[in-house]
């Protein structure tokens, strides 16, 4: 139950945080936060992270439902758990999926807002959920790389010959 409370609560601030700046900035208005560094900047996305894949909203839609049913599911199966970390990290990928789905659902497009600029580069624009996503799947990766490998049988086993 706690996984999905994580996953509300991520999905909740996802889109206050939406709600606030479809009604209190205009579309491209930008507000220096650190003068040089970072702003909030109100854009839409009508695609895939990094705004690949234009326009294809029922195509992110489908592939999104299908990620939170095999998330709900992987939860409910592992509500026991006790080690919490992987069950976190599908929490995190879940409030964020709901956030960016309800955008895309509601709207035909994704409210993105934080904006950083390193120098002459600047870096995508992005919101809360796909952050949460972001840190989820690194977790999930760092996870799977760390977790102690399964000790492996020898290929060839001693008789004991007496």
């Amino acid at each position: 139950m706690r996984y999905y409370l994580i996953a509300l609560l991520i999905l909740l601030s996802d889109q206050t945080t939406k709600w606030l700046v479809e009604h209190k900035m205009n579309l491209y208005e930008s507000i220096p936060v650190i003068d040089g560094f970072f702003y909030l900047t109100s854009h839409r996305n009508r695609g895939a992270a990094f705004g690949i894949l234009q326009d294809k909203i029922w195509l992110f839609v489908s592939i999104t439902l299908i990620v939170i049913g095999f998330v709900v599911y992987y939860l409910w199966l592992v509500k026991d758990e006790k080690n919490p970390w992987m069950p976190t990290a599908f929490s995190l990928i879940l409030g964020g999926a709901a956030g960016n789905l309800i955008d895309r659902i509601r709207l035909g497009e994704v409210v993105d807002f934080l904006h950083f600029q390193f120098g002459a580069y600047q870096f995508p624009i992005f919101n809360l959920a796909d952050s949460s996503i972001v840190v989820g799947v690194f977790l999930l990766v760092v996870l799977t790389f760390a977790s102690p490998a399964a000790e492996k049988e020898p290929l060839t086993k001693v008789r004991d010959t007496q």
